[in-house]
């Protein structure tokens, strides 16, 4: 590998070399050894270079790889002159900081022990360890700077720089085995010793290699032209060879990259130190080839002209005058790979662009203050000591930085520096100035939040890490001061720590400050990114904008970032962002996010349960769904079958709630907690019904059933009805409703009947009807039945023979008549009377009196079948009549100017002249008037008089022989109806001219004429008519539009009773001329009110309308008229109230021409109704009057009604409408100012107002509060006094005005008697207590006013007091804690006097205090105290046996002078037991189903009763319990119905006395199956098919079985059903006895009384009492069954039992 022969700060070393052939090297290959990194390009590259005994230089001297400490090489310095090396045996080892001093600016960084003049460090040998270990990179030529003058070769500086002197054989073992090559640097604090330990490092056994520039062999010869230079090299070989050791390691390197080994020299240039200025300088011959580049030691001060080396690898620029920036054109060196910059005098890297191969950069040795630069993605090691680096700001993104060197800077005085830049590279990092991490920093580092880099990049300053996450957290909220809008602050920025595919939330909190409105609301954006941990190369998420986010697996490793955007109204501003820690895998086990319930909740509709499950790291799978029933009130109920996501909700459904739970499950098999989603509730689907069908043949006499499926809550009373429809028509009649079932009459042959479904729920909601339609009705065989004879048996009467005949439709039925002597019926002894045999009805013939009648029923068809025929006889024989009619009518049309006809039936012998007239009747009953005229006559014309009116014919029949007989009166059918209207003429009267009336004159005839309908006909011109729209009256005004148009006008003729007669259509007139402009009418649109807005409508003609004018003009009451405005409408004000409005419009044509004006006034203008517009209460502050602000609206003001009222809470909405009934409210005052009080301070004021017009008319009140409390007045202080309460207490006292006082500043001060005062410390209460200070003193009082909302105000001093005296402690009263309760603690609490002296007393002169407690003894009626022994503490606690009985406790106080003070005490009541309570409640037993459980726990609260247990069930998750009755003990077995359910007791503790304590309850953890049942129940579930032997109670009538009524079963199971078999015996075949599958309402029921039995219920006719030998196997099987029907179960018992499905 080409390497630069020098390093800029460090060494570079291989990690593991191989020593070389130490008699078969030549001296130039041991100053042309090279390193090979990239150990397969090595040994390829190394084959070119031979081996030779002698060089081209004439130099003869061998080498071992190493030069001793005599020998001195010659090198060039910066300035290009030729100094000479000191020789390394002279002691002197340099460090780091000498070999700097190579450079122009080498003063500025030596080290205060290795200071050396200019000269000296000239003089320096470029195999010092000074160079070799701070300055030189590594070796990229074979030739040494002090041995490329070569006096032999005779060749040029710049021949001999480019062009090595010898070829070296290079093992092909020296560090081709290793990837990387290793650095040694050593600063100047310990450069020599890490140097000693990398001699093993080299492929030189000399110690002196430590100190060669070179990788392969750390050595430089010196100079091949130089004789003198073969001697001293051979002389110290020998000793070189003793120090090599292969076992000696130093494993401190800087890995160097790879790069690929070139070894021509038309990629190489080396010009170090030739004094070079310009890259551009003429013969530097600068190419783009060029890949290994050397130009340290130099002058240059620009990189113009580097942009042409664009495939360079290798740039050493060490040493020369760059100051920078100016980096830029380094851009086009895309390929470099190692950039050497150490000695300059750069002072920042800003303009570095970004190097996308750069792996290796060296700036030690510059004036560095930051290490800003672009980020470099490739870099590996930065070297950047001694430099003057003090911050981190700007401090680039390096994502596989391994080494960073920082050493000799300001910065390593920041603590934990190490850590920082642990949190700014990221985990590629390996090494920190020349050693491995530090495990204790890498810790710290680790305790920095997630933000940290982001945070030192931008400047913050570096704390430590418990002071990190606030510290950061203020510096990013500094940051964005401008990115959150006015008015709020940012209160937390973070983001939850991440799992995979679990819930991760950001949590970005804006409060707002409350000091603006915060409308309209502020709205957060959010984007998710994912990045590197180097927190960089982030990336949007797409679809990750909501505040939480799932991780997914590709995130494992990586950083989350989400951006938060606030938008406020309108305006975006800059985004806050949030990082969070390392994603971490998941836990694999699923978690349910967010659970829904999608879908209309109406019967009939398909709801979806939606689960959104963090799957946190599991494979998704299906998780397990079920629905379940909540009735109101009631316990979730297993809806059997639901277990989709999908459901269709039924009428079971409605009025109840559903439960969707939902369990994840990942397809390995791990399950999360199920979760619970409550629906409202389900609502009935509106009534409908389908599937509307008829059942029954079509056939007459059948009797036909509607039917239909009728969906929609509860069925209520649905309506049925059948229609028959016409077959001519096609129209539907109704012939039947309210049932469903109809019988077919004759009526229905041949027509097709009408089905219709009415649907009307259980609440009388009607549907949609729906309809069926029958076949056509089938006739049936014609019969008749019921055949009878009605009519009179007269002479001459009409008698008719009925009868009822089915079979389909009546025809032509066939009646003959007969007559008999006998009343029996004898079809021989017939008589006929009528020759015709289709005859129903028949006029009894005189002949036939005497006779009984007989009628011969045929019944027929329309197309000729006849049935059988049937004979009826008459009940009585035929009668004669006296004169008489049998029948009269009236025949005619009962029309105007019709003709009537009267005719009758005489019968009762022959007629004489009968007597008939005409009646006119007004009404159909009363008696009528007689028309003249035509009394005699048969036949009447009738007129127009008759019209509406009844006819009537009267005749009375006379026979021949003059007998008359009765009056017969015919009424007419109906009223006389006028004739049919038509008019006799029609013609249009008026002139054809725009704006005049047009009238219709016309003759009408028929009756009385009612609205005729008109319609105006307009006609052009060319003939074309068409009808004007809206003129269909008697009259019509030609408009604009008739203007040269024909008017004609059509009649229809219409009678009062709307017949209607012929059209007519009258001649036409015109054309028509237009008329003068005219207003024709003039009126106000509006009331007359002040605040009202008047609009006004005119109706103009006269041709086309121009431009018409009005004005708006007030009239007062003395007629003076003021012209107000010219608009089209006028808003009434004050000013117009009381007078009048007067409006004047001029009609103007379109050409021009004016018509008369027309003017309209109005009534007086009223004023409007009181009202108030606005009504606001200003600020308001005690003692100072507040005037409201109001706006009145509505005539004159007159004196309005005013109340304010106080409230202490600010009234909103209805409330403040109300405020006279509120609670809390009081009335302050009653006129229109106001002025506060103190009670009024932190209250709200209100002002009820009623605004009053002049007049004494009210209005609406208005009510308005004001927006903040009252504010107090300043606080001020009077009438400072001291009081003297007792010996030694003092009492400081003032009057205190200004709002309401808050915590004020008391302070006492001492007065002694040369008059000084001073001021007491720590005496800030109104009371003060004298101490052994206060003694010949005077005191004095301050009081500093302080208002309740901590506003101070001036300080007032009291007058002296008398001299102050000390006193003796006492009690002052003594107090009990605690309640005289059983169990409770009293505790006697002396109560000190409150005054600073007897504080003071207390503390410093009290000895002790005794006390003794005693309890009292009933004597009779009284009792008295006998002490309680050995109780002589301060508390005491109350005993069992204290119930009823009084505690005393007795005090007494003493002092250090042996004085005691009175003897207080305190008595109790009677002592009362205490509340019932149970503590320390639990459930003792193993968590088996099998097990027994106790409930235990410690009672208190006098003597217990019988307190109560209840057991209860509960499913894991869901909130409800599940009683178990009957298990009310305190011991409780557990059965396989508690598997999978926490078994929960209830505790409620109950006196002896009958009180009851508070209910306490305790849980187990889920019952478990017992293992060896479970083991069990595993293995009958895996078989899918097993059989038990049992006993099945044979006498199912037997409330008690007994042993002897079971008998022998076989109980089959199996995945699908079961059954109980009857065994075979001798004589029988094995039967089954009962079989079913697991639906519903299949179960299994346990005896808790009989362990042994069990039974199974397959529906409420099959079920089995069954029995087994023992509890173990009923639980099995119990088991077995539940496990196998767990689908219809709602929690899986596999689940419950923890066996996979």
């Amino acid at each position: 590998m080409e390497v630069p022969p020098e390093q800029s700060g460090e060494e570079v070393k291989p990690e593991k070399p191989r020593v070389l052939e130490k008699k078969n090297i030549p001296e130039g290959a041991k100053g042309a050894t090279k390193t090979a990194v990239n150990s397969g390009a090595s040994v390829s590259a190394r084959k070119k270079v031979e081996p030779r005994n002698g060089t081209d230089s004439g130099s003869s001297t061998k080498r071992s790889g190493s030069i001793g400490g005599s020998v001195s090489a010659v090198r060039r310095n910066s300035t290009g002159g030729l100094l000479q090396k000191p020789s390394i045996s002279d002691g002197r080892k340099k460090t780091n900081a000498e070999s700097a001093a190579r450079a122009k600016s080498s003063a500025s960084s030596v080290t205060e022990p290795v200071r050396r003049s200019l000269p000296e460090l000239r003089r320096s040998s470029i195999t010092s360890a000074r160079a070799g270990l701070a300055d030189k990179p590594v070796a990229a030529s074979p030739v040494g700077t002090g041995s490329r003058m070569s006096a032999a070769s005779g060749a040029s500086k710049v021949e001999v720089a480019k062009r090595p002197l010898s070829k070296p054989a290079l093992s092909t073992s020296a560090s081709s085995s290793s990837r990387r090559i290793g650095s040694s640097v050593v600063d100047s604090s310990g450069g020599g010793g890490s140097a000693r330990k990398t001699v093993s490092k080299v492929s030189s056994p000399s110690s002196s290699s430590l100190r060669s520039p070179t990788v392969s062999s750390g050595l430089r010869t010196g100079s091949l032209s130089s004789s003198t230079s073969k001697d001293r090299s051979s002389a110290t070989m020998s000793g070189r060879r003793k120090v090599a050791t292969p076992d000696s390691r130093d494993s401190r390197f800087i890995v160097l990259p790879q790069i690929e080994i070139k070894a021509n020299d038309d990629v190489r240039l080396d010009l170090r130190g030739h004094r070079v200025r310009s890259l551009n300088a003429s013969g530097l011959n600068l190419s783009s080839n060029l890949e290994f580049v050397y130009l340290r030691d130099n002058l240059l001060s620009t990189l113009e002209g580097v942009e042409v080396l664009t495939r360079v690898k290798v740039l050493d620029l060490s040493f020369n005058d760059f100051k920078g920036p100016g980096f830029e054109p380094l851009e086009n060196c895309k390929v470099l790979q190692q950039l050497y910059l150490a000695g300059n005098q750069i002072t920042s890297l800003a303009s570095l662009p970004q190097l996308p191969n750069l792996e290796f950069l060296s700036v030690a040795q510059n004036k560095l203050k930051s290490l800003a630069m672009a980020s470099q993605p490739r870099l590996q090691v930065l070297a950047a000591s001694k430099n003057k680096i003090s911050t981190l700001k700007g401090f680039p993104y390096l994502p596989v930085l391994e080494h960073l060197r920082v050493e000799e800077n300001p910065i390593l005085k920041m603590p934990h520096l190490e850590a920082a830049s642990i949190l700014l590279v990221g985990p590629t990092l390996k090494r920190y100035n020349d050693r491995d991490l530090s495990r204790e920093e890498i810790a710290i580092a680790k305790r920095y939040p997630a933000h940290s880099a982001l945070c030192i990049r931008d400047g913050w300053e570096f704390s430590r890490p418990e002071h990190a996450a606030e510290s950061t957290f203020r510096f990013l909220v500094e940051k964005w001061k401008d990115h959150i809008p006015p008015g709020f602050f940012l209160k937390d920025a973070s983001i939850d720590k991440p799992l995979e595919e679990d819930v991760c939330r950001c949590h970005f909190t804006i409060i707002h400050d409350g000091a603006v409105s915060t409308d309209p609301p502020l709205v957060l954006k959010y984007q998710w990114f994912c990045g590197d941990i180097t927190l960089s190369n982030f990336l949007p998420i797409p679809d990750a904008t909501s505040e939480i986010y799932l991780p997914k697996h590709d995130d494992i490793g990586k950083v989350l970032k989400v951006e938060c955007t606030p938008i406020l109204g309108e305006i975006e501003y800059p985004p806050i962002f949030a990082i969070s820690s390392r994603v971490s895998p998941g836990s694999g086990i699923p978690k349910v996010v967010n659970l829904e319930v999608h879908g209309e909740l109406v019967e009939g509709s398909i709801i979806r349960g939606c689960a959104k499950v963090a799957w946190c790291g599991g494979t998704p799978g299906k998780g397990v769904a079920s629905w379940l029933r909540r009735k109101w009130n009631s316990s979730p109920v297993v809806i059997v079958g639901a277990e989709d996501e999908e459901y269709q909700l039924t009428i079971d459904d409605v009025d109840s709630s559903l439960v969707f739970m939902y369990t994840p499950v990942t397809e390995e098999g791990a399950k999360g907690e199920p979760q619970y989603k409550y629906t409202d509730f389900v609502r009935a689907a509106p009534p409908s019904v389908s599937n509307v069908r008829i059942v029954g043949d079509a056939v007459e006499g059948n009797t036909i059933k509607g039917v239909g499926d009728y969906f929609g809550g509860r069925e209520g009373p649905s309506k049925f009805e059948w229609l028959r429809k016409n077959r001519d028509a096609g129209d539907l009649l109704l012939v039947s409703a309210g049932t469903s079932e109809y019988t077919l009459a004759k009526e229905d042959v041949g027509c097709c009947l009408a089905f219709v479904y009415i649907p009307i729920n259980f609440e009388g909601q009607e549907g949609k009807s729906l309809s069926v339609m029958s076949p056509v009705v089938k006739q049936a065989p014609p019969k008749v039945s019921n055949v009878k004879i009605i009519g009179d048996l007269r002479e001459n009467s009409k008698i008719t023979a009925t009868g009822v005949v089915t079979g389909g439709t009546e025809g032509s039925s066939r009646v003959q008549w007969y007559k008999t002597c006998s009343s029996t019926l004898d079809e021989n002894s017939l008589e006929a009377l009528s020759t015709s045999k289709i005859a129903k009805a028949f006029r009894i013939p005189l002949g036939a009196v005497g006779y009984y009648i007989v009628a011969k029923f045929t019944p027929m068809t329309p197309d000729g079948d006849a049935g059988e025929p049937a004979f009826v006889i008459s009940d009585r024989a035929v009668e004669t009549l006296p004169p008489s009619l049998n029948f009269l009518s009236i025949m005619g049309d009962y029309c105007e100017s019709g003709i009537l006809t009267a005719s009758y039936g005489y019968v009762g012998g022959h007629e004489g002249k009968s007597i008939y007239n005409w009646y006119i009747h007004e009404v159909e009953g009363d008696f009528g008037s007689l028309i003249p005229g035509v009394s005699g006559l048969l036949q009447y014309r009738i007129t127009k008089e008759a019209i509406g009116k009844f006819i009537s014919f009267q005749c009375t029949p006379v026979r021949d022989d003059g007998v008359v007989g009765d009056l017969r009166i015919c009424m007419g059918q109906e009223r006389v109806r006028p004739g049919s209207p038509r008019l006799l003429s029609l013609h249009i009267d008026g002139n054809a001219v725009e704006g005049t009336t047009l009238r219709i004159e016309k003759m009408y005839w028929g009756g009385e004429e009612g609205d005729s309908v008109y319609r105006w006909l307009r006609t052009s011109s060319d003939g074309t008519q068409s009808e004007i729209m809206g003129a269909n009256t008697a009259s019509y005004v030609p408009s604009i539009d008739d203007i040269g148009f024909f008017l004609s006008v059509s009649c229809e003729p219409i009678r009062s009773d709307w017949a209607r007669g012929p059209m007519v259509i009258s001649e036409q007139i015109g054309p028509i001329i237009p008329g003068a402009p005219t207003c024709h009418s003039l009126e106000f649109l509006g009331s007359m009110i002040e605040g009202q807005r008047l609009n006004f409508n005119a109706v103009y003609s006269g041709g086309e309308r121009g431009e018409c004018t009005h004005e708006w003009f007030r009239v007062k009451d003395n007629g003076a008229r003021e012209k107000i405005s010219s608009f089209d409408f006028l808003d009434l004000t004050l000013d117009d109230v009381g007078t009048c409005i007067e409006l004047i419009y001029m009609p103007v044509r379109k050409d021009g021409v004016k018509g008369s004006p027309k003017s309209i006034v109005s009534d007086l203008i009223s004023p409007a109704d009181p009202k108030g517009m606005e009504l606001v209460i200003p600020e308001c502050s005690e003692d100072r009057e507040i005037t409201p602000l109001r706006k009145y609206f509505g005539g004159h003001e007159g004196v309005g009604e005013y109340i304010w009222y106080q409230t202490k809470n600010k009234l909103e909405g209805s409330a403040v409408l109300d405020i006279a009934n509120a609670s809390d409210v009081v009335i302050c005052g009653t006129e229109l100012t106001y002025k506060p009080s103190l009670e009024d301070v932190g209250a709200y004021l209100a002002l009820y107002w009623v605004p009053t017009r002049a007049d004494n008319k009210r209005g609406e009140p208005l009510i308005a509060i004001c927006s903040t409390p009252v504010s107090p007045a300043s606080p001020i202080v009077s009438n400072v006094h001291v009081k003297e309460l007792s010996s030694g207490i003092y009492s400081g006292e003032g009057k205190y005005f200004g709002g309401y006082e808050g915590e004020s500043l008391f302070s006492w001060y001492r007065e002694n008697n040369e008059g000084i005062i001073e001021l007491i410390n720590g005496a800030n209460s109104k009371t003060y207590e004298v101490t052994d200070s206060d003694y010949n003193c005077r005191l004095l009082f301050g009081y500093t006013p302080i208002r309740s909302d901590s506003v101070v105000g001036e300080l007032r001093l009291s007058d002296p007091t008398d001299i102050v005296l000390p006193e003796l402690p006492y009690v002052e009263m003594l107090a009990l804690t605690g309640k005289a309760v059983e169990g409770d603690i009293l505790t006697a609490v002396e109560v000190i006097p409150n005054t600073e002296s007897q504080q003071h007393v207390w503390s410093k002169y009290k000895k002790d205090i005794r006390y003794q407690w005693f309890c009292s003894s009933e004597v009779g009626d009284s009792f008295t105290y006998e002490p309680l022994p050995n109780q002589t503490s301060c508390s005491y606690r109350v005993r069992l046996e204290d119930i009823g009985r009084r505690l005393k406790c007795e005090c007494v106080v003493t002092d250090v002078f042996g004085r005691s003070g009175e003897v207080v005490y305190i008595e109790t009541t009677p002592v009362l037991p205490g509340i019932p309570r149970i503590q320390k409640l639990e459930i003792e037993g193993r968590g088996f189903h099998t097990n027994l459980y106790a409930v235990r726990g410690i009672y208190s609260g006098g003597k217990e009763g019988k307190s109560r247990v209840q057991w209860l069930r509960s499913m894991v998750g869901s909130p409800d319990l599940i009683s178990i009755p009957g298990e009310t003990s305190r011991m409780y077995e557990a059965n396989v119905d508690d598997v999978g359910y926490r078994l929960v007791a209830i505790y409620s503790p109950v006196r002896e006395d009958g009180v009851e304590g508070q209910s306490i309850s305790v849980s187990t953890e889920p019952i478990a199956v017992e293992p060896d049942v479970l083991k069990e129940v595993k293995q009958n579930l895996d078989l899918g098919s097993v059989k038990f032997e049992v006993l099945c109670d044979k006498d199912q009538t037997k409330k008690i079985s007994s042993v002897g009524t079971y008998e022998r079963r076989i109980l089959e199971i199996n995945r699908k059903r079961i059954k109980v078999v009857k065994p075979a015996t001798k004589t029988s075949f094995p039967t089954t006895e009962i079989r079913g599958s697991y639906a519903p309402p299949f179960h299994v029921e346990l005896f808790r009384n009989d362990q042994h039995r069990l039974k199974i219920v397959v529906d409420s006719e099959n079920e089995a009492d069954l029995m087994v030998h023992s509890r173990h196997i009923r639980d099995v099987i119990v088991l077995v069954i539940r496990g196998l029907a767990q689908r219809f179960n709602s929690t899986s018992l596999n689940s419950l039992l923890k066996i996979e499905a």
